[in-house]
């Protein structure tokens, strides 16, 4: 039985587009300071779980609500179990993006929202790729567990509490990538390097929201200067650099430095420009006074710049898997300490002890306390002759005509869940990655793409 699966995708675009809309309407990045025993990652993630899960009933499958932090609901008959592992939360946003980035608007072509490429738009066209192999009545032989999370972009708690009381899926994909597949994922570790607090010329230091991204603002109150000697500094500076710095002087004669970088995902610290990196160069050049700052002076001298972390001594490079990235991404004060939190993606050969070790050396010698977190991830590999890897390079290329390769990436996906797990998609090789950063976007007509290729790779996975 042959299949046109663009013919069958054409049948359910417009339902599609409207599910979508709805999804991305939704504000669902996570909120700490609004959680609630009903919705324990605040209201953005639950609403977005509960439209989804309403869909899902809608469509005549039945879901499963795992604890308001995660979702499922089954399909097809057998033993051996495909998994596919989306999720619903996104990054929060700023004040630079160009249209509302919870409202979809639609140029050209193009659909701008929060959500729409990371992950709700290659997520729901999963979904509806499952539906259209339903709904044609074609034979399986596989179950599939359709599973959603709402914590991928923090810590994993959703998927965390899942696997708690859930089975984990044999094998399976993470609609959360791109194309033609990532069958590795690097470590990922992060640490919060402690300062003391700040004193003297310096009396505050902040930037970034997460961790695991590039912060695209920072922000400084010093005293003890003149006004128009910074100012005059301060233009200099960013005539030789690419990033803008504003001087303002206040009523209590102290000035409020604000410097506008360049978001990027942590994963890809090069294609950002690091607000907080930046500020503390500037600062570190202003004044020998804040040079010999520790915690100034550390930023400035050791983060700056340092994608692969040479300067920390973390560097490691692996032949697979590629280089270490480093990404410095949230700055601030917290109980009587300054502080600056470190994401970092590594290859295979290099261990949480290893870096354990390393950051504890470079404490004793710049006098900082180290704080590791709680939601590492050891590197991730699926062969490269692997059926699974084999079987969705083929579909790709079919059906784009492009060459499949393997791809080893420093993001994490929820593929990694799976010991033969993968990420497939959703965006193409030829375009530009704004997954993280203002007016995210995507083509219609790539998603409506991708949707075809999940029909085809998933019925050739569970026929």
């Amino acid at each position: 039985m042959t299949i046109n699966w663009q013919e069958e995708v054409a049948k359910v675009k417009d339902d599609y587009l409207n599910d979508l809309y709805t999804l991305l309407r939704i504000p669902s990045y996570r909120e700490d300071d609004k959680a609630t025993e009903e919705a324990p990652l605040g209201p953005g993630p639950k609403a977005a779980l509960d439209a989804f899960l309403a869909m899902v009933d809608r469509d005549g499958f039945t879901s499963k609500n795992v604890a308001n932090m995660a979702g499922r609901f089954e399909f097809g008959q057998g033993d051996e179990i495909l998994g596919i592992i989306g999720h619903l939360d996104v990054v929060p946003v700023d004040d630079s993006w160009e249209t509302d980035p919870f409202e979809p608007t639609l140029i050209d072509g193009k659909l701008y929202a929060r959500g729409v490429s990371d992950d709700k738009g290659p997520m729901l066209a999963a979904y509806y790729a499952l539906k259209i192999i339903r709904d044609l009545d074609l034979p399986v032989s596989k179950k599939v567990h359709f599973i959603v999370g709402t914590d991928e972009e923090s810590e994993w708690k959703g998927l965390t509490r899942y696997l708690e009381t859930e089975p984990l899926p044999d094998f399976g994909f993470s609609p959360d990538a791109e194309f033609p597949i990532i069958n590795g994922e690097k470590g990922m570790y992060s640490t919060t390097l402690k300062f003391p607090a700040l004193e003297g010329a310096i009396e505050s230091f902040e930037s970034g929201i997460r961790e695991n991204m590039v912060p695209g603002d920072a922000d400084a109150v010093i005293k003890g200067f003149d006004l128009e000697e910074v100012q005059a500094a301060a233009e200099e500076f960013q005539a030789k650099q690419p990033v803008s710095l504003t001087v303002e002087a206040s009523s209590d004669n102290k000035i409020h430095l604000h410097l506008h970088g360049r978001v990027s995902h942590g994963a890809f610290p090069e294609a950002g420009e690091n607000a907080a990196t930046y500020l503390a160069l500037f600062l570190k050049n202003l004044s020998s006074d804040l040079e010999g700052n520790s915690y100034i002076s550390f930023i400035a001298n050791l983060l700056h710049q340092d994608f692969k972390g040479q300067k920390t001594g973390i560097d490691h490079h692996d032949e697979v898997m590629g280089d270490l990235s480093l990404n410095p991404g949230v700055f601030g004060a917290k109980d009587g300490q300054q502080f600056v939190t470190l994401n970092i993606r590594f290859p295979q050969g290099q261990s949480f002890e290893q870096l354990d070790k390393s950051f504890s050396q470079l404490g004793d010698q710049f006098g900082f306390a180290q704080e590791t977190g709680t939601s590492n991830k050891v590197p991730h590999y699926v062969p490269g002759d692997d059926p699974l890897v084999q079987t969705l390079l083929e579909v790709y290329e079919e059906h784009t005509g492009m060459e499949g390769h393997e791809v080893v990436i420093g993001g994490g996906t929820y593929g990694r869940l799976m010991e033969r797990g993968v990420a497939f998609g959703a965006e193409f090789p030829d375009e530009v990655s704004t997954m993280h950063e203002p007016n995210e976007v995507q083509r219609v007509d790539r998603l409506l793409l991708t949707m075809a290729i999940y029909a085809d790779a998933i019925y050739r996975l569970i026929k």
